[in-house]
């Protein structure tokens, strides 16, 4: 049986630990990366998935929002949005995370928090790779179904969140300070996106379940 091919987007730079640890997640469940990006642009035709990677800032102008960094890449952002679009078009499942899962939020309509400092009381905004922020999980949801439990700790890297929800989207999992950390579609299409990165804890099986997903 054929490996099920995966659109990976990212960053054009040569070396990304993101991407790196994205394909050993889709490696160890029987699945095949395509990297994705401004300088190989290319979204094939077969492909059976897309994972919608972090990394900069989304531009602003996406969402009418207001300048907080000078780390975005408006190229990437149409690029991605293409991914989006298409993978939602073909009925493929589409995984967003971190600046996926926002993107997927401005793509249907929704808007994002610029910087998210100020609405944190209970969680700190320290970057963390391994997990330890804890977070709630709605059931029924997707997530629930992949994880099979209401919590989870996950590791927290971003400064900007989802604030108003794009059309068909619901949020399905929130930290301490009710911030959004996971987002799937209402109308029954395979889109999920997660706050956190799922790929830097792949020695946990809970978190390399969410990839196991795409292979629905």
């Amino acid at each position: 049986m054929a490996r099920k091919l995966v659109g990976v987007t990212g960053t054009a730079r040569r070396w990304s630990s993101s991407w790196w640890c994205i394909r050993l997640a889709l490696t160890l469940v029987g699945c095949k990366a395509h990297r994705i990006s401004v300088l190989n642009p290319d979204i094939p035709r077969e492909l059976d998935a897309i994972i919608i990677s972090g990394g900069d800032d989304i531009h602003p102008s996406l969402y009418e929002g207001e300048i907080h960094s000078d780390e975005t890449d408006p190229e990437r952002d149409q690029l991605e949005i293409q991914c989006i679009t298409t993978a939602i078009n073909r009925d493929i499942p589409i995984l967003g995370i971190c600046r996926g899962a926002q993107l997927i939020n401005v793509v249907s309509g929704g808007s994002l928090y610029g910087d998210i400092r100020h609405l944190r009381s209970v969680t700190s905004n320290r970057a963390h790779l391994f997990p330890h922020k804890h977070i709630s999980i709605d059931r029924p949801s997707v997530l629930f179904t992949i994880l099979g439990r209401d919590s989870i700790r996950v590791n927290s890297l971003h400064h900007q969140a989802i604030k108003d929800l794009g059309d068909s989207l619901r949020a399905i999992a929130k930290d301490r300070d009710d911030i959004i950390q996971a987002i799937e579609d209402s109308t029954g299409k395979q889109v999920l996106g997660v706050q956190w990165h799922p790929e830097y804890l792949l020695f946990l099986p809970k978190q390399l379940a969410i990839f196991k997903w795409l292979k629905c």
